[in-house]
């Protein structure tokens, strides 16, 4: 809203529905009343519904604002959740181990929140039988991560490549360090006349 209002003298219109500083009502009033009204005050006359009849201005100290407009467009920005696209590459032969190590890569990634790109790149004579292979790879690591995933871009061919997105079906990502580790609970503590009876020394006989 700061961006698009204007203050003091860019008000250009005869009147307006003045707004004081806590937000009371003031009334139609003329703009150079309203200006002057605002300057008595050490403040501005700014402009914050200029579509309406009369446009609504309103007493404020608009340095200030602004100040409050930006951290809190900064706070949200904070607490927006980064989603990035990670790229795995692999060819259409890898060998059962280096996959089972990228199908580990790509868990982790999704278990962050990030969605993951599969590359399947062919070279020569591989691009003969790229859709087959291709579909093949890329249809044997989605199977492998389908309980913590879902398929977002089909498989389809690019170039020398084939590729396919993946994103995570969970909903947060993981706070930053893994969270802390819950405590250990702390031991049950016996009942207090269990306790003294424990404690006590053995009741001694009465002669009769």
């Amino acid at each position: 809203m700061a961006k698009e209002s204007r203050i003091n003298e860019q008000i250009q219109v005869p009147e307006v529905r003045l707004v004081g500083p806590e937000g009371e009502q003031l009334g139609v009033v003329n703009t150079s009343e309203a200006l002057q009204r605002a300057r008595a005050q050490d403040l501005d006359l700014v402009e914050v519904a200029p579509m309406a009849a009369p446009p609504v201005c309103r007493i404020m100290d608009f340095g200030k604002f602004k100040y409050i407009t930006s951290k809190r467009e900064q706070e949200a920005r904070k607490k927006q959740t980064v989603i990035q696209v990670k790229e795995i590459k692999v060819r259409p032969k890898t060998e059962e181990h280096d996959l089972n190590t990228k199908l580990k890569h790509i868990r982790r990634f999704l278990e962050e929140g990030d969605k993951v790109k599969v590359t399947v790149r062919f070279r020569g004579r591989e691009l003969a039988y790229a859709s087959q292979s291709g579909f093949e790879v890329l249809k044997h690591i989605v199977e492998a991560i389908a309980d913590i995933s879902k398929v977002e871009s089909a498989p389809k061919m690019e170039g020398k490549t084939m590729m396919a997105i993946v994103s995570p079906t969970m909903h947060k990502k993981k706070p930053a360090g893994g969270g802390e580790k819950p405590a250990a609970p702390s031991p049950t503590a016996a009942p207090k006349d269990a306790q003294q009876a424990t404690t006590a020394p053995p009741a001694q006989k009465q002669e009769g």
